[in-house]
């Protein structure tokens, strides 16, 4: 894990973040992580009623960053509450960690539309600029599910539509679910962006998607066919 001790003069400014996190060492950790990189912490919470409670009394709060597993039980409390804030708070993004791959979190995640939502394994926080591009994506509106939930979808469901895939289109697949833009997943696959535009065209013909401009309604209409193909 890496960090500087002190925010450089161009760190970008905000969100504004809660987090709901159980353990005491792991919630300082990240609150002092993303304190240094310019990100304001407005509460730091152990449990789901708790964070609930924040949402409530902080409106200009811009993200939570929400543990799945909380007290009292330690089983779906963070997903429970992610899930509610969307709901009574559609304007607050919510981004889910998690110890272990459960991608059926990533359906349930989806259940009200996949605009300002995200899910990442814990493994993810020792990469901070990795972290922090992702927190800073969803909480502007986009959408963002760890590349080992996806590829676990992909290789669990091998016989649906996903079979029709290239080894290539799987991966452009896979890359565009975290919610990177052509150019960005022509820069992580070292293609180029017209290689990829042609990959995701014939990726939405094979998954019989609707094809549209909008970078949200894209990532939404590729992680709604995986929370369909998740339930088969």
């Amino acid at each position: 894990m890496h960090t500087s001790a002190h925010p450089t003069p161009s760190a970008e400014k905000g969100p504004r973040v809660v987090i709901a996190e159980d353990s005491v060492l792991l919630r300082s950790g990240m609150a002092r992580l993303l304190e240094d990189s310019g990100v304001e912490i407005v509460e730091q919470v152990g449990d789901a009623e708790a964070l609930l409670r924040a949402v409530e009394e902080h409106p200009d709060v811009d993200l939570c960053l929400v543990d799945i597993r909380m007290p009292p039980t330690y089983s779906e409390e963070g997903i429970q509450a992610g899930i509610a804030i969307r709901q009574r708070h559609p304007e607050v993004a919510v981004l889910l960690l998690s110890q272990h791959v459960v991608s059926r979190y990533a359906a349930d995640l989806l259940g009200g539309g996949s605009s300002k939502v995200g899910y990442l394994l814990k493994d993810r926080v020792a990469d901070i600029d990795e972290f922090l591009g992702v927190l800073r994506r969803v909480a502007g509106g986009g959408a963002a599910i760890d590349p080992e939930v996806v590829s676990q979808l992909l290789s669990r469901n091998r016989d649906n539509a996903l079979d029709r895939l290239t080894p290539r289109e799987a991966e452009v697949l896979e890359v565009m679910a975290q919610g990177l833009n052509n150019a960005g997943i022509a820069a992580r696959l070292t293609v180029t962006e017209r290689a990829v535009e042609k990959h995701i065209r014939s990726i939405f013909t094979k998954l019989d998607l609707s094809q549209d401009d909008h970078d949200h309604r894209r990532v939404q209409a590729v992680l709604r066919y995986l929370r369909g193909a998740d339930r088969t």
